[in-house]
């Protein structure tokens, strides 16, 4: 059975699970009396049960039994929470999305049993005087098993040996001469061919589902070569409450009757060895041709397994890149669709008309529609920035316990959003600037109550659409950037000299915080002090097309202001020409555009500079920067003409040879070959067929 085209759909919803889960361990700490909070931590841990048996990753399986059974005692009132309590929880949320992450990279589970999260739990039920799992049934009869280990082990062993001396009561299928060769290669190349023919519970109302199960664990260990009755049946449910398989394998027995009698409703597992006397082949020929060939050989199926294995690996790594879309956003799409056929067949009957007029009101009705249908693209993107947002209230209550301090994160704008592409990197940006704010800013207990400040410290992420732009805020009431301190580490580190350093205002000062290995913490811990984090915020977010600005009061608090572009996909630019070289730059951060008079342009601190409105402004060579090298010279021109771009607070001016004009356009990667490159963020295939650079105006500007 292929359960491979499910594993894309069980991935998306066990992270949807998961995050649901951390939010309620969150509201479970602060109120663990909360019977709402625990029932839904309950359905959410049975769901992901259900969901991880069914698929078969029965390790995901387990935990999640032993952590319903702990969550079942606290619901009813047999035991209380506490904060250690909520840490085994999480420890289990931990290692329930490792197993996820897992299977969307291997597309399997892996092999970690999290013995000790399990023993942990097992810890609570014993504490609470319950019992625990290994005393409760798992869907088989305890009672039926010899409770001594080396007897049930023996009693396996004689009956596996009586059924392959009387060909077993249940006797082996009847095998076409397709199967007998496909086994007899099996046989020759060393591996193992078992019949295991698996009874369910009479009163088992789920056959089909639970026979999907024991599939999933037989395609993990083996490849299933015949079925009894057909695979199609049972997944129809069209069968009794028994089946019986052939498969070959490089597993032993022991194997599949510990994985199979795991799954629940299991009545019995009978394994029969299948030798070459029962395909008619004699022990000492299958021996001969094995010496012949040297053991080298593989049957067919073992080729098909590592291929079905191969598939399934690459469909994992493809899941988690799905958007789940309104389907009111679709209607618009399908509309829209639907007046572009409509323009399309319009101007086939126009083809050889002579009305000029209709001509261009078509032309005009289908730039209308196609403005209309990027809007619908874009916003088919978009999702919420809560998708990154709901991670942090975990991390942050993570490092107040390790830091010892009281703080709390308050959050706003989740309903904010943001492209796709965007929101998949803005993630680590925002985990440094929390840690900063959490480890630099808030203070300890025994400050806070000095100062007079509340107990609690708080952190504000915010969210909210401003223009073309999201801004996303985060903002600490605590002790602020201590400027001075920041001068003294620019000194130490040799930055700059001492009258430059006098000179520089506080933004500029801080703005050195952004520089690689600056860190102005007095000792490395597993938070801070390596100098990495604030260079690699501003990075990120430059290449996202963004900027990241810091306003700070000195023992009031810092806010991390960033501001990002909606999407990454289809901008308004400003095309403009270099020599013969046309280049665009991006309209979100184009300020103003201006014709210079060649005596306005002045030197300060040996660099050009321009003075605009009482303004100085940086002056920068496009031409130079992107070496360009039949630029027109200044002196075959009447002015300069410069584009004023924006970055942050500052201003810069981008000299021009020529004005094009503003236009949409696509953005499309330059691929890994020219990647890396600071000065260009894309290119764009224009309207005559030419190729335009896009210039990134954040690495450019002063």
């Amino acid at each position: 059975m292929d359960m491979n085209q499910y594993l894309d759909i069980f991935v998306e919803e066990s992270r949807e699970h998961l995050q649901s889960l951390n939010s309620s361990l969150l509201e479970l700490e602060k109120d663990p009396a909360d019977k709402g909070v625990l029932n839904e931590i309950f359905r959410v841990a049975h769901t992901l049960k259900g969901m991880s048996g069914t698929m078969g990753f029965t390790r995901m399986q387990r935990l999640t039994h032993h952590m319903e059974d702990v969550l079942d005692a606290l619901r009813n009132d047999r035991i209380s929470a506490n904060s250690d309590m909520v840490d085994i929880l999480f420890k289990c949320l931990d290692a329930l999305e490792n197993y996820v992450n897992t299977i969307v990279s291997t597309g399997d589970e892996g092999n970690e049993e999290n013995k000790g999260i399990v023993d942990a739990l097992a810890d609570i039920l014993k504490k609470g005087g319950l019992p625990t799992k290994s005393a409760k049934s798992s869907g088989r009869k305890a009672k039926s098993k010899p409770s001594d280990e080396k007897e049930s082990k023996e009693v396996e062993v004689a009956q596996a040996e009586a059924e392959a001396a009387a060909g077993s009561e249940i006797g082996l299928v009847e095998l076409n001469q397709y199967d007998i060769n496909v086994i007899r290669k099996a046989l020759e190349a060393g591996m193992n061919v078992f019949q295991i023919h698996v009874e369910f519970d009479k009163g088992c109302l789920l056959k089909s589902a639970r026979a999907f199960i024991v599939f999933q664990i037989l395609e993990k260990n083996s490849e299933i070569i015949k079925s009894v009755p057909k695979v199609e049946d049972i997944e129809d449910e069209k069968f009794d409450f028994e089946f019986t398989v052939v498969v070959v394998t490089s597993n032993d027995q022991e194997l599949f009757e510990r994985e199979i009698n795991s799954v629940a409703e299991i009545a019995g597992v009978h394994i029969l060895p299948v030798t070459a006397e029962m395909i008619g082949v004699s022990a000492e020929e299958i021996q001969e041709t094995a010496e012949k060939t040297g053991g080298a050989s593989r049957p067919e199926a073992e080729g098909v397994a590592a291929q079905t294995a191969q598939e399934t690996i690459k469909k994992a790594q493809k899941a988690g890149k799905t958007v789940r879309v309104d389907i009111d956003r679709l209607d618009v799409l399908m509309n829209l669709v639907s007046e572009l056929i409509i323009i399309k067949n319009g101007l086939d009957n126009q083809i050889n008309a002579k009305d000029s007029n209709a001509w261009s009101e078509s032309i005009e009705y289908l730039e209308r529609v196609t403005t209309n249908l990027h809007d619908a693209v874009m916003k088919v993107r978009m999702v919420p920035v809560e998708a990154v947002f709901n991670r942090f209230p975990r991390m942050i209550r993570d490092i107040a316990r390790e830091l010892d301090k009281d703080i709390e994160l308050k959050m706003s704008g989740e309903e904010t959003e943001l492209d796709r592409t965007v929101i998949d990197e803005i993630g680590d940006p925002l985990i440094h600037i929390l840690r900063n704010s959490a480890d630099h800013g808030i203070e300890t207990r025994e400050e806070r109550k000095r100062l007079n400040k509340p107990p609690v410290g708080s952190i504000y992420l915010r969210a909210y659409q401003d223009g073309n732009n999201v801004v996303i805020e985060v903002e600490d009431d605590g002790r602020g950037i201590d400027v001075g301190k920041v001068r003294k580490k620019i000194l130490e580190k040799g930055l700059e000299t001492p009258d430059i350093v006098e000179t520089l205002s506080e933004k500029e000062v801080i703005d050195y915080l952004f520089k690689p290995n600056f860190s102005t913490a007095d000792k490395i811990t597993d938070l801070s002090g390596r100098g990495v984090g604030l260079d690699v915020v501003k990075t990120k977010i430059e290449a996202l097309g963004g900027t990241v600005e810091v306003e700070t009061r000195m023992g009031y608090g810092s806010k991390f202001i960033i501001r990002l572009p909606l999407t990454l996909a289809i901008i308004q630019a400003l095309l403009v020409k270099i020599g013969s070289e046309k280049y665009a730059l991006p309209l979100s951060s184009i300020r103003e555009i201006d014709n210079i008079k060649f005596s306005d342009v002045k030197m300060v601190r040996n660099r050009e500079v321009i003075m605009l409105r009482d303004m100085v402004i940086p002056l920068v060579r496009l031409n130079e920067v992107l070496e360009v090298k039949d630029a027109i010279p200044d002196e075959k021109k009447k002015y300069l003409t410069v584009v004023i771009v924006k970055k942050g607070d500052k201003l810069s001016a981008f000299s021009v040879d020529s004005l094009i004009g503003q236009q949409e356009i696509v953005i499309k990667s330059l691929g890994k070959i020219m990647q890396g490159i600071k000065c260009i963020a894309g290119a764009t295939i224009l309207g005559d067929g030419n190729v335009a650079l896009i210039v990134d105006s954040n690495s450019i500007a002063v």
